[in-house]
């Protein structure tokens, strides 16, 4: 009865099961890795956050480049404030205002962008205090380059004189005369009359979108290698059924779905093919 099954017409289906069912097993295996792998990350950021507030600070060569490990880690700098400009637009406590952002000067020649503080309101130079003359040592924690249009920062261009959207080097080496650090810090401690703005956490170590997309990909994948095996199983069942009306007498055919039989002269008469095998033959049609 199954004899069908080594037929050309099913080699091809057997083989096109058997090689479909593990690739969506292992699509889905790496899908849920993928979506494992965030998790870890949002773990260990949650982690990192935590043990950066007691790590004693390091100087900010030793930290550089930031990558996922050394973002929000303590650093110090030394030099002198030079050029200051303002970041419109950012939330605190659910709150809209501004950063104040001042560029340090440090020995090699190179300026470090530092983020002195938050205050609320639309962002006027009015309000913000004068950065501390002289050297200075900052302390606060690293933060990688940002990236307009992603994790909370705007992508509206246009802005005024001392002003900038986003706190990366590629915006603000056309704002100052000087190199700029692949890297800015927000102070630990804000100077006087601004609030602190806490680190935020490195892209993608969070359970974000992109995360719960993998973990939705994993059930599909799943999904599509068992509607490989149900369909698998259903056309099996079909054909055994098929074979078996025929040997009843219930279908013309092998099984195979073989046409009509048709009498030795290969003109159309109508045969009857009774439960007990018994042929019938009526009449040619006129």
């Amino acid at each position: 009865m199954y004899r069908f099954l080594l037929t050309p017409r099913w080699w091809g289906i057997n083989v096109f099961v058997l090689l479909a069912i593990p690739f969506c097993i292992f699509m889905g295996s790496w899908q849920l890795s993928r979506f494992e792998d965030r998790v870890q990350d949002h773990r260990d950021a949650g982690e990192q956050a935590t043990a950066a507030k007691t790590d004693p600070a390091r100087p900010l060569a030793e930290l550089l480049p930031v990558d996922k490990k050394t973002s929000g880690k303590q650093t110090t700098a030394k030099g002198r404030y030079g050029k200051q400009l303002l970041v419109p637009d950012r939330e605190l406590a659910d709150k809209r205002g501004f950063y104040v952002l001042t560029l340090l000067r440090t020995d090699d020649g190179r300026a470090l962008p530092v983020v002195r503080g938050w205050l609320p309101g639309d962002a006027d130079p009015a309000k913000a205090p004068a950065a501390p003359a002289g050297e200075v040592t900052v302390t606060g924690a690293l933060q990688a380059s940002e990236t307009p249009g992603s994790n909370g920062v705007p992508a509206a261009g246009g802005l005024p004189s001392g002003q900038t959207g986003a706190i990366s080097s590629a915006a603000l080496v056309n704002l100052v005369p000087y190199d700029v650090y692949d890297a800015w810090v927000t102070l630990a401690k804000a100077d006087a009359g601004m609030k602190a703005v806490p680190a935020a956490a490195p892209a993608d170590t969070g359970l974000d979108l992109k995360a719960f997309q993998n973990l939705g990909y994993t059930g599909e994948w799943f999904v599509f290698a068992g509607f490989v095996v149900f369909m698998w199983f259903r056309l099996i069942r079909r054909e055994v059924e098929f074979a078996q009306d025929a040997e009843l007498g219930l279908v013309e055919g092998d099984g195979e779905g073989a046409p009509p039989v048709q009498d030795g002269d290969g003109e159309g008469s109508d045969t009857v093919v009774t439960a007990d095998s018994t042929k019938v033959s009526a009449s040619p049609t006129a």
